[in-house]
């Protein structure tokens, strides 16, 4: 059986551990989590956790350089673009929702960027968790660096959860299924998708 290649994108350290831009490392937690595994060091500068079925990722470079370690994983596992799903935060979707999509731009994430870049094609599974716009006139690369606000985070670990069954979703019934169960399902956060 062929092996996914699941990255979560965010910034390693502490200090950066609740920040919006750290939702992908947050989903990757829960998927190892449900494994029951741990991430260990690995030599393309991530943390990795392998399971029967996926090759767990966190890179652990700064997030505009997130491609090296995800090419390196590519090659090493020999998994290519079309097993590969980016989970990342993303600015124009709102947040408690969460989107499944094939390809397209990057929107301006440089962690995204870095991987098209690296790879060569923008043809690769993404998990996007909503962060929303940042409020006011507020800067978004200072937006999302600061952590989830008060009322978010009471609801963000539901979201998390949700992030993680969109990915295992993608890889047992694939784009469209998880697109028409989890589209329609936006939280206006109350539960599970209806």
């Amino acid at each position: 059986m062929d092996r996914w290649l699941i990255v979560g994108l965010g910034n390693p350290g502490p200090e950066y551990a609740g920040n919006r831009h750290n939702a992908g490392f947050m989903v990757l937690d829960e998927l190892a989590a449900r494994a029951g595994g741990r991430f260990k060091a690995h030599k393309s500068r991530s943390d990795v956790l392998e399971t029967r079925a996926a090759v767990l990722a966190k890179p652990l470079t700064y997030m505009n350089l997130s491609g090296g370690p995800v090419k390196a994983l590519a090659d090493f596992y020999k998994i290519g673009p079309e097993r590969l799903i980016v989970v990342h935060d993303e600015l124009d979707v709102p947040y408690g929702a969460l989107r499944a999509k094939l390809g397209g731009g990057d929107n301006g994430h440089n962690g995204l960027k870095s991987i098209t870049k690296v790879l060569g094609t923008r043809d690769y599974l993404r998990v996007r968790f909503g962060i929303g716009r940042p409020p006011g006139r507020m800067d978004p690369a200072s937006f999302v660096l600061r952590d989830f606000a008060t009322v978010e985070r009471k609801d963000l670990p539901f979201l998390v959860d949700r992030g993680a069954d969109v990915v295992e979703s993608l890889m047992t019934r694939g784009l469209e299924v998880t697109q028409n169960e989890y589209h329609r399902a936006d939280l206006h956060i109350s539960g599970p998708p209806r």
